[in-house]
């Protein structure tokens, strides 16, 4: 399939040019030629030097990262920078990167995985930022005692054996759960206005303590890494459909 065919159809799926305001990221082809054919895809967390290297190793024509390499543009690429993208011009490696609008994506998302996690019903964007949300909110099947809710996300998440971080601030029993991955506890507030019983988000801030404490919420904090891994393995399904062979590349942080 040609480079331009599928970056089309993800930039349509994912609604990249909706985000291009509200993003630091530069979404979409960030690195490649205007054509070339792609047969294989990997996909990954971060694009970083590891997860090129592994890209690479794999035969991969294309890599599909959440987290990519331009944040704003880069000034020089020199240094840190020059070693990271050279291996991807020197093999032929496109890179492709979906933030925002991969968290923000209600059935391929990374809050969307997570709400699958969870088993949530009767679920509604949540997460607003500008015209977009970012994150998703819904109702537990069966409401959850609090250290059930922190043990499925551990035994569910790629938390890399690291336990999640929790605020046991709100009700004994869990039932509406408000859902942002990575940095996402910005939107605690959010979720009180919202009425709901807990937040899950990646990690946390310092402030978030007292806040949670101060409103009554639950906070857990699974680790941005662990709560990001649900979009580019749902994008991965996606590519699969349409023909080509793809690989994920896990590469825990622990973060």
């Amino acid at each position: 399939m040609n480079l331009s065919t599928v970056v089309d159809r993800l930039d349509e799926e994912l609604r990249i040019a909706d985000y291009a305001d509200l993003d630091a990221s530069a979404n979409g082809l960030q690195i490649g030629p205007d054509e070339a054919e792609i047969e294989r895809v990997a996909v990954a967390v971060d694009g970083v030097r590891e997860t090129f290297d592994r890209a690479i190793e794999a035969d991969a024509d294309l890599l599909v990262v959440h987290h990519g390499l331009s944040w704003g543009g880069f000034e020089r690429v020199t240094g840190q920078t020059y070693d990271r993208i050279a291996p991807l011009i020197e093999n032929d490696l496109a890179l492709y990167v979906a933030h925002l609008p991969l968290d923000g994506h209600q059935e391929l998302g990374n809050a969307a995985g997570v709400a699958d996690v969870l088993d949530l019903e009767d679920r509604t964007p949540f997460g607003e930022l500008g015209p977009e949300y970012i994150g998703q909110r819904g109702t537990a099947a069966e409401p959850y005692a609090p250290e059930e809710l922190q043990g499925r996300l551990e035994r569910e998440l790629e938390t890399d054996g690291r336990p999640v971080q929790h605020l046991a601030f709100g009700p004994d029993e869990i039932e509406d759960v408000a859902i942002v991955t990575g940095s996402g506890v910005d939107w605690l507030d959010e979720a009180v206005e919202s009425g709901a019983d807990a937040l899950v988000t990646g990690e946390g801030k310092g402030k978030a303590y007292h806040e949670a404490q101060e409103a009554g919420i639950h906070v857990f904090l699974a680790g941005h890494y662990a709560t990001e891994t649900f979009g580019v393995r749902s994008l991965q399904e996606l590519v699969e459909d349409w023909g080509l062979e793809t690989t994920y590349l896990e590469v825990p942080t622990g973060l």
